[in-house]
């Protein structure tokens, strides 16, 4: 499955069209169970689906191809370290999740936990997976709990509150909704879930990445992404594999990763690293020493663990603009202070001030780097929009900035970005374009960049923020 991703020419592809696409849908597609079976040699397990929900989708005439590849793959992902298992009379449980894309670029966010069921004596682990075309982590690892409650007290529990599940309405971004279920002994229950305001960041925990990578090496990771180059990021635990990869593609926004996505790589897998494709790759610590003995060429590696870089090109540092990366750091390495300054208490304000704030910070390196494209879009006589890309590019007074852009502007990503502005006639605008208006409006002409004209314009962004 995912060598034919790997081989398949990927079609451009925009948060705003992914997040169109979402309307009217189900929380929630298929509900699986997998487990470990002991292999033939009676020494090691492999994964396997031993339970789904809905059942009709496995005899269903519609199933395309690509679903039952989707099935076929998700108990490797579930399990990418199945040969390291042993049965356990204790393991704490944990949330994970993995992305599945399709041949015309779709993305399954695929919401996991583990657990051990409960019982006596060694036992093994088995994984709750929930597949859904909604990227929103907090509000599935709320329901996997909610799952993981009822498996303790009854495994047939499970079936009739996914039912509930799949039955409740797809909220708006903002609202919430209700899941009813009975439960012995409590009779009815209500679970009340709720879908972030800002969609782009439903599925993004930046605090993890910035506990697991200095802001220096952060800013190394974002250039190379920023390039679409290979990058593998190495830790011992599932869970910062997912959250740290998912983070780290979302500081790319207003622009979307088009490449391979695989926030943990199966051991099985791992010989798709040495692909000359770009990707971003999550690899579990003991499969490191494996890894460092296949031939991946310029590659960068990081281990999450200890905070350095395992294989580096040498020069990540030199990428971004010096005064650009000087804003940005700065921005980071003060994050405390900024929030401090906002009136949040609860931990929940702090992720949601965090979130906004290094949102905010990137978006503006963003608006420093392209926003003068309108300037530069011209209607040809077909009544279709072009960018016309030496004057946008040579129009921008700093050297670094065009340099910068003479490598970025060849990238998949700002082609796709290019044309989805060429292709758009009207419509709403993301908060990109009114955060790029915002600057036209105080810069009619692109100006040379500075650490304070951008922490002088992100802060009047951060004054917006509704921090309660």
């Amino acid at each position: 499955y995912v060598q034919s991703t790997l081989r398949r020419r990927p079609g451009y592809r925009t948060l705003e069209r992914d997040l169109i696409q979402l309307q009217q849908q189900q929380l929630f597609q298929i509900f699986v169970v997998v487990s470990l079976r002991k292999g033939s040699s009676g020494n090691t397990y492999s994964p396997e689906i031993t339970q789904q929900f809905p059942k009709m989708f496995e005899k269903s005439s519609r199933l395309s191809r690509e679903a039952e590849d989707q099935l076929n793959v998700i108990p490797k992902f579930c399990f990418p370290d199945a040969q390291d298992w042993k049965p356990s009379a204790q393991m704490p449980s944990e949330t994970f999740s993995f992305v599945l894309t399709g041949e015309d670029g779709s993305r399954w966010f695929c919401y996991c936990r583990k657990i051990l069921p409960s019982g006596k004596g060694k036992r093994l682990p088995e994984v709750h997976c929930i597949v859904s075309k909604l990227g929103c982590f907090d509000l599935f690892a709320k329901i996997l709990e909610e799952v993981e409650r009822r498996r303790e007290m009854s495994a047939a529990l499970v079936y009739p509150f996914m039912r509930s599940v799949m039955e409740a309405p797809f909220p708006a971004p903002g609202r919430t909704v209700t899941v009813k279920s009975f439960l012995p002994g409590s009779g009815n229950e209500v679970l009340t879930l709720c879908r972030p305001v800002d969609s782009r960041l439903e599925h993004v925990d930046f605090g993890s990445l910035l506990q697991c990578v200095s802001v220096g090496k952060l800013l190394q990771v974002f250039a190379s992404l920023l390039l679409e180059r290979r990058v593998i990021f190495v830790a011992d635990k599932l869970s910062v594999l997912s959250r740290c990869s998912h983070a780290a593609l979302a500081l790319l926004y207003p622009f979307t990763w088009q490449h391979t996505f695989v926030p943990v790589l199966p051991a099985s897998m791992l010989d798709i690293s040495c692909s000359p494709t770009p990707f971003l790759i999550g690899v579990l610590a003991p499969c490191l020493p494996q890894l460092l003995e296949l031939p991946i060429e310029e590659v960068l590696i990081v281990d999450l663990c200890a905070d350095r870089f395992v294989v580096q090109l040498g020069d990540e540092d030199c990428i971004l603009p010096s005064k650009l990366q000087a804003a940005l750091q700065q921005i980071l390495e003060d994050r405390e202070e900024i929030l401090r300054q906002q009136d949040g208490d609860s931990s929940g304000d702090q992720q949601a001030g965090l979130s906004a704030l290094v949102s905010e910070a990137f978006v503006r390196f963003f608006v420093e780097l392209v926003g003068h494209y309108p300037h530069h879009m011209v209607e040809s006589s077909n009544g279709i929009k072009e960018l016309q890309r030496d004057n946008f590019r040579k129009s921008h007074p700093s050297r670094g900035v065009r340099q910068l852009l003479q490598l970025f502007m060849d990238t998949q990503m700002f082609a796709g970005f290019i044309q989805d502005k060429e292709l758009r006639k009207g419509g709403g605008r993301g908060l990109f374009e009114m955060r790029a208006a915002a600057y036209l409006d105080s810069y009619p002409e692109p100006e040379p960049c500075g650490v304070n004209k951008f922490l002088k314009g992100l802060g009047n962004k951060m004054k917006l923020l509704q921090i309660k």
